[in-house]
């Protein structure tokens, strides 16, 4: 019998279940979709968890199919999920309404007051805004709930019928006292704190027999999905970067000290005595499948669509393509942003586009480091990871846009392995996460920048950050019209 652990990764779209050797290596993945409701008020982003938990069962029953599962006995299960996301729960866990997703912006007000009252900002308010927009906006909704959840807690919730808030070390969380005094927020209604990686509670009959699993498997306490790519990138050491891949975009790099970097989350990492200095965008991993899907509807494959892409001079012949596809994040923090496609000519054809779509995820990049590279921050290597790191042609523009080392893992669905290095440790397969880290991840190749593309991009580059704040005036009227 061969164990394994199974690492499950709520990502914005789809869910993914895997299942990892304790080595590392990879026996089998499984995914499966599901939607995401935008557009039926300003700042409105949400998503109903019934077809989250949907997804979840299918993907890990496709996994039974999928993966040689005769004799591998699943010892573990790890979750993480996409956030700050409000999931509200009853005590059953069933959810009270929708879940606020964090691509939501109608709680800005709530974040801004609650961080004026505890003087904790951004992502570290969790699920809180969003909370405390629904008591004043849904009083009814609010009292029928129990639990303010994130997506990785409710997924052990509804694993376990547990609720657990899991902590990384060096962790700091909102005065609860504060917050309920400055504000009337219910903080009796987020669930007791945890450890990272701490056993949250066992596989439930119920959860067991939706999903295929013998009962009672211990479930680890998650993460966001960032931070648990962090892990299965295999990041360690200050200056480690990454390139997450997935549908929003980011970036991510540890340092071994807190700085103040205008745009970017600075945060404790789910590594002790590391800090987390990232940033979140908004579509520019979408921006590539948006597209091959919406605009030539799907006529070339993303592999065929890749290739011509590489045939194209770097540069894509003086195109240059803004990827605010719904609105944009780091490091503009814009929501009404849209996306630009500069530069078309007659002599522009669809391997020039889907050139300048592949640069501008690289752009993003080189973009939001800037203030990070500015407030002292050293990269010395950067992980791609996801579907787009599949491609070396893609891998090679990024290297040589953003100037960084590029480093491809053995395992691309970093969350997916993050989270099942956090049930190793759950279930002391490993001691420790640094030492589950160095079991179970190694780079497979790296991609160095090329000097001669520097001329090239560094024109680009200068394009790129040039035509935001050259074209918004214009467009704003427009979009504000529209809304």
């Amino acid at each position: 019998m061969t164990d394994a652990i199974m690492g499950i990764d709520l990502g914005t779209t789809e869910v993914k279940a895997g299942l990892v050797r304790p080595d590392g290596s990879l026996l089998g993945i499984a995914r499966a979709g599901y939607g995401l409701e935008v557009g039926h008020g300003p700042g409105w982003a949400e998503q109903d968890p019934g077809s989250w938990w949907s997804a979840v069962v299918g993907a890990v029953r496709a996994l039974h199919l999928t993966a040689a599962t005769d004799g591998i006995d699943v010892v573990a299960i790890g979750v993480d999920g996409h956030g700050p996301t409000l999931v509200p729960v009853d005590s059953r866990g069933e959810a009270t309404r929708p879940a606020i997703t964090f691509l939501d912006t109608r709680s800005a007000a709530e974040a801004a007051e609650l961080e004026a009252a505890t003087g904790v900002g951004g992502w570290g308010l969790g699920p809180l805004p969003a909370a405390l927009w629904m008591e004043r906006h849904e009083p009814a909704t609010a009292a029928t709930t129990r639990w303010y959840l994130t997506t990785w807690e409710w997924l052990a919730f509804r694993l376990t019928g547990e609720a657990v808030a899991p902590l990384v070390a060096h962790q700091i969380t909102p005065d609860p006292g504060r917050a309920a005094a400055a504000t009337g927020l219910r903080v009796d209604r987020r669930p007791p704190e945890g450890a990272m990686g701490a056993v949250v509670g066992q596989l439930s009959d119920s959860a067991a027999a939706a999903l295929g699993l013998r009962r009672g498997i211990p479930v680890a306490g998650g993460t966001n999905d960032a931070f648990a790519s962090y892990l299965g990138a295999g990041l360690l050491e200050p200056g480690d970067a990454y390139d997450p891949g997935g549908s929003a975009g980011g970036f991510g790099v540890y340092w071994d000290r807190p700085l103040d970097v205008p745009g970017a989350f600075v945060s404790p990492a789910p590594l002790e005595g590391r800090y987390s200095v990232g940033a979140a965008m908004a579509a520019t991993g979408r921006a590539f499948d948006w597209f091959r899907d919406e605009v030539i509807d799907g006529a070339m494959t993303t592999e065929r669509l890749i290739d011509e892409a590489g045939a194209t001079a770097p540069g894509a012949n003086g195109l240059v393509f803004l990827p605010y596809l719904a609105g944009e994040r780091s490091p503009i923090w814009d929501p009404s942003a849209t996306g630009v496609l500069a530069g078309l000519t007659l002599a522009h054809g669809r391997g020039h586009i889907a050139r300048a779509i592949m640069e501008a995820s690289a752009l993003a990049l080189r973009h939001v480091s800037a203030p990070m590279l500015a407030a002292g921050v050293r990269v010395t290597a950067m992980r791609t990871c996801g579907g787009p790191a599949r491609s070396d042609t893609w891998n090679q523009i990024k290297a040589d846009v953003t100037g960084f080392r590029v480093l491809v893992p053995a395992v691309l669905e970093t969350a997916v392995l993050g989270s099942a290095i956090l049930g190793s440790v759950g279930v002391a397969i490993h001691p420790d996460t640094r030492t589950a880290i160095r079991a179970m991840t190694r780079i497979d190749h790296e991609l160095a920048p090329r000097p001669d593309m520097s001329g090239v991009y560094d024109r680009t580059y200068a394009a790129y950050t040039a035509l935001y704040p050259a074209i918004a005036p214009v467009l704003r009227p427009l979009t504000d019209s529209a809304s």
